[in-house]
């Protein structure tokens, strides 16, 4: 969906890595190596999105720190433009509707941290899960979102998630 109108996929990845969650944060050498991108591209990248005023920069000790900016106008749209490309919201909708009593949705993994990996993984908490239909519903969103999806019921959830949906 993304790709047919943003040809650039460095771009797209810092996209997804910056506006999944709006924690997620990164410098120019760690982007250049989690993206396994030259510096150049990574910075022209940057460059473009923070001018913009998508991205805020700070600097700390002798790097330059880039993250969402959440109070631009578009925050709010681009982040739910990234989740749509993903899957993220047909997920989301999915499991409440059809899955049982869900309290909470949380993202988890890869993608919380802003890895375009291609495995989702979801944390689910709530009572009496459809199970069975959990196991349907995990082929059945590869073959709709075109990403793996882990799902996992009442686990354990590590500091870095995002919060999907709340009950």
């Amino acid at each position: 969906m993304l790709e047919a109108l943003i040809t650039s996929k460095t771009r797209i990845r810092m996209l997804i890595k910056f506006f999944i969650g709006p924690s997620n944060k990164g410098y120019l050498n760690g982007l250049a190596s989690e993206f396994n991108e030259s510096t150049n591209s990574i910075r022209k990248e940057l460059n473009n999105l923070s001018d913009s005023g998508y991205l805020k920069k700070k600097k700390l000790n002798n790097k330059i720190i880039y993250k969402a900016n959440k109070i631009n106008p578009m925050f709010k749209i681009l982040q739910k433009i990234v989740r749509q490309h993903l899957g993220i919201e047909e997920i989301v909708a999915t499991i409440i509707s059809k899955i049982g009593d869900v309290h909470e949705i949380n993202l988890v993994g890869d993608y919380a941290k802003g890895k375009d990996s291609g495995l989702i993984n979801i944390v689910i908490t709530g009572k009496e899960i459809d199970r069975k239909y959990l196991d349907n519903l995990k082929v059945k969103l590869k073959n709709k979102i075109e990403r793996d999806v882990e799902i996992q019921l009442n686990a354990k959830i590590s500091k870095k998630c995002i919060l999907l949906y709340k009950k």
